[in-house]
């Protein structure tokens, strides 16, 4: 409610509210940014397993991989931990206590620092675009 000149409460209008809450009007087109991001490392690491497991020579190089995050909400933690775990290849083991470190483990460990990365550029700071 909002009070206007005579001291009378009136309901704010849309406008009103949507100006309070900045960013509003581009969150769906972040939600479905990152859901076309997220489909295209879906057909990619698709790809990236038909294609070694039809191929004789296996291409696997697995192993558990230390990623730091930065501090995010439990919902944020949430999205991540799943988004990673439903992409295959990889897998979200576990958080640190201090809840500022990720372990993962992927099939395909080529440099673990651009791996590190590209979980930081791609999916956290994405999912903090949308939160």
């Amino acid at each position: 409610m909002m009070k206007t000149n005579d001291g009378q409460n009136t309901p704010k209008s849309m406008t009103t509210r949507a100006a309070a809450r900045p960013g509003w009007f581009w969150r769906p087109v972040r939600i479905l940014r990152f859901a076309l991001f997220y489909a295209w490392e879906l057909l990619l690491s698709n790809l990236r397993i038909a294609h070694d497991i039809l191929t004789p020579r296996h291409r696997f190089r697995p192993g558990i991989v230390r990623v730091a995050v930065p501090e995010l909400t439990d919902r944020q933690m949430l999205v991540l931990n799943n988004l990673i775990t439903m992409t295959p290849g990889t897998l979200s083991l576990d958080f640190s206590a201090d809840r500022r470190t990720m372990y993962l483990h992927c099939m395909y460990i080529d440099d673990p620092e651009r791996l590190r990365r590209d979980v930081l550029d791609s999916f956290v700071c994405r999912i903090r675009e949308i939160f």
